[in-house]
């Protein structure tokens, strides 16, 4: 039986994370009613994720953090409303619990003490809303960014919650993938009458769905609260210029043009197959050419291997058969014997990658190593052996380039899904390395964020620099021009 459709409160709300010395959130007030349809916006770092994981109930206490004001759910602290709050991540990792597909959609329901003779159906049905069509003892640690988030939501609809939080649900999804959760999420808040509340930078995937949309400033309160219809156009182009995205305001970046067919490649594969366990492979007899001086887009729908080739063409996964070679003019010096293993980057040790191949990781957490923004964009530089002042110019450009100047001593792993975004990019960037390959390079960006990074790749290209891109999103493609290389389902062995 589905929980009664929830009502949220807030009043002067606020909250400051441990360690921070500014709110991530603060004076925020809404009302929002059983059954409403939310989309909750803002500019990247406007507490919208606190937010959202307030309302959850899952801050912690004083240890974590101070809030102020107060937030309700069905007038109790959300603390004690969880059983009825489905809470959908910006990092599909931190919704997955168990290690088989069928266990983790049905935790929830084991947790609210659903009759066990109900659950399968429950999981069968949840699974099928979001379109993830694997056997229920899959690997979840087998599955794709994109597949993460379909389970997530699958495991929050299964409890048939009266509030359903999603925080970026179709971030890491395919064209495809989009369509079917937004159908499916369209579908479960009609059957059930569930409050709704939605994160989302994909606004005109949403915007009809929705009863309305609340935005949240940057510095405290409420930018706009109203029907999407009012807000969007009485107020777009003031959230535009703060950095939401508004459905039909197009960025002002130039398109570049496709790759020149008979430039050089700076990497080749021959009958490349690649692979993440060294078992399976997802994708094979791969002959693909990557352009110098100039972007190669991986596109195709989740689960094809897009991010397994990225990590296998930046020299981070040894093929499962074939080959990955790299330019005479981007190989690290080598003589005799040596020198033809050196032709393949898979082979080359961290610091001859350091400055040749530089990877941007799906997950950006999975790349940082210190305490601090600045402490983080140094890394690569040191490691080079740079001079002080030039580390620091180098530092420094890239902290304003990229809107992170004001969190230059903020903790890396403190900082918003989209700022962390932008700092994994920059310190990849900050050593200059020739060949720069990035998953999911725009993952959870306002605007100028979006705008920030793809403008700063454009330069990047017209220094010479050569740009291989994992993406879902098209005005990524059509920005960066280049080359692309589309991947589709591998056959099975029984269908070779």
């Amino acid at each position: 039986m589905t929980a009664g459709a929830a009502r949220v409160v807030a009043d002067g709300w606020g909250w400051r994370y441990a360690g921070r010395r500014l709110p991530a959130v603060r004076d925020v007030s809404f009302t929002i009613e059983p059954g409403e349809r939310v989309l909750l916006l803002g500019a990247s770092g406007a507490g919208k994720s606190t937010l959202l994981t307030g309302i959850a109930g899952l801050l912690g206490d004083a240890e974590e953090g101070e809030r102020s004001g107060s937030l309700l759910v069905d007038g109790a602290d959300p603390e004690s409303r969880r059983g009825c709050i489905g809470l959908v991540l910006q990092d599909p990792d931190a919704g997955v619990v168990l290690s088989r597909v069928g266990d983790d959609v049905a935790f929830g329901c084991e947790n609210l003490g659903v009759p066990a003779d109900e659950i399968p159906a429950r999981v069968r049905e949840a699974l099928d809303a979001v379109g993830l069509d694997v056997p229920l003892d899959q690997r979840t640690a087998a599955l794709s960014g994109g597949q993460k988030q379909r389970l997530s939501l699958a495991g929050a609809l299964a409890m048939r919650p009266g509030l359903l939080l999603l925080d970026e649900p179709t971030a890491n999804l395919d064209p495809e993938g989009v369509g079917e959760i937004r159908t499916s999420v369209e579908r479960v808040v009609a059957a059930t009458g569930a409050t709704l509340v939605v994160i989302e930078h994909r606004t005109a995937v949403w915007a009809d769905l929705m009863t309305r949309v609340i935005v949240v400033g940057a510095d405290g309160g409420l930018l706009a609260d109203g029907t999407p219809d009012a807000v969007f156009g009485t107020h777009g182009d003031a959230l535009a210029d703060a950095g939401v995205w508004v459905p039909g305001h197009p960025v002002d970046l130039p398109v570049l043009p496709a790759a020149p067919a008979a430039g050089e490649d700076l990497l080749a594969t021959r009958a490349l197959a690649v692979s993440r366990d060294r078992r399976r492979a997802v994708q094979r007899d791969l002959d693909l050419g990557v352009p110098e001086g100039a972007a190669t887009v991986i596109v195709g729908p989740n689960g094809v291997g897009k991010s397994t080739l990225a990590l296998t063409l930046a020299g981070l996964l040894d093929p499962l058969s074939g080959v990955v070679e790299a330019a005479e003019g981007l190989c690290p010096p080598r003589s005799g014997r040596a020198r033809a293993r050196g032709r393949h980057p898979a082979a080359w040790t961290s610091r001859e990658l350091l400055t040749r191949i530089g990877m941007v990781f799906q997950d950006p957490e999975h790349q940082f190593l210190t305490q601090t923004v600045r402490e983080e964009l140094a890394v690569g530089p040191r490691a080079l052996g740079w001079d002080r002042e030039r580390i620091e110019a180098v530092v420094d450009a890239l902290l304003e380039r990229l809107g992170l100047t004001g969190l230059a001593a903020a903790n890396p792993f403190t900082l918003s899904g989209g700022q962390k975004r932008r700092l994994s990019v920059a310190t990849v960037l900050a050593a200059a390395p020739a060949v720069v390959v990035l998953d999911e390079p725009t993952f959870g960006q306002d605007r100028r964020g979006w705008i920030g990074i793809v403008g700063l790749l454009q330069e990047e290209i017209a220094r010479g620099t050569t740009v291989v891109a994992v993406t879902h999103d098209d005005d990524v493609v059509r920005h960066l021009g280049g080359h692309r290389i589309t991947l589709i389902p591998a056959r099975t062995e029984a269908a070779a």
